[in-house]
């Protein structure tokens, strides 16, 4: 729905080697819905972008993250690919920036490899999750509560599995970067 994200700022946390459709397509959605969609990454000019194995496009670089400030952005996209957040993972800046969301109860999504950054962001314990296959047994090790279903919302975390679950996750990321901030229940 046109306007329905209108003044608010989504920052998307990527690197080399992300999935480009888990980027590129959620981040139409979010600007076609009237949100402010920056990419940050730990360089600046461009990202490559990958379509499975395969080298895709160059994705812009809208602010490095030295120069982000979290509390510029409402909500946080974390795209997949395998190499995009395994390098995430080595870049305490990135992993500082990601834990401000999880802290600050900010709505995140993230789809397939996504949600490794969210294990050492402390992000995880407790959580309804999903995510590409390979990452189970490292979610609930960190304590997530693992699931295989296209889509899992836990008060404003959003999940998916693969690029096949884009739709859903889209959905499901409008509606609660929409509703913006969820206070969020201890960990049973």
């Amino acid at each position: 729905m046109a306007g329905e994200l209108a003044g608010r700022r989504v920052a998307v946390l990527a690197t080399d080697g992300v999935e480009q459709v888990e980027l590129t397509q959620p981040a139409d959605a979010l600007r076609d819905a009237g949100a402010r969609v920056e990419v940050v990454a730990p360089k600046t000019g461009a990202i490559q972008g990958f379509n499975h194995h395969d080298k895709g496009q160059q994705i812009p670089v809208d602010r490095a993250l030295d120069a982000a400030s979290v509390n510029d952005y409402d909500a946080l996209l974390l795209p997949g690919g395998v190499i995009n957040p395994d390098a995430l993972r080595l870049e305490p800046k990135a992993i500082a920036f990601v834990r401000h969301f999880v802290e600050s109860k900010k709505p995140i999504a993230a789809i397939c490899h996504g949600p490794w950054t969210l294990i050492d962001a402390g992000g995880v314990r407790g959580r309804r999750m999903t995510s590409w296959p390979s990452l189970k047994a490292d979610l609930v090790n960190a304590g997530a509560k693992w699931t295989d279903a296209e889509v899992v919302t836990d008060q404003g975390l959003v999940t998916s599995r693969k690029p096949q679950d884009l739709p859903a996750f889209i959905r499901k990321m409008m509606e609660e970067f929409r509703e913006g901030r969820h206070e969020r229940r201890s960990a049973a």
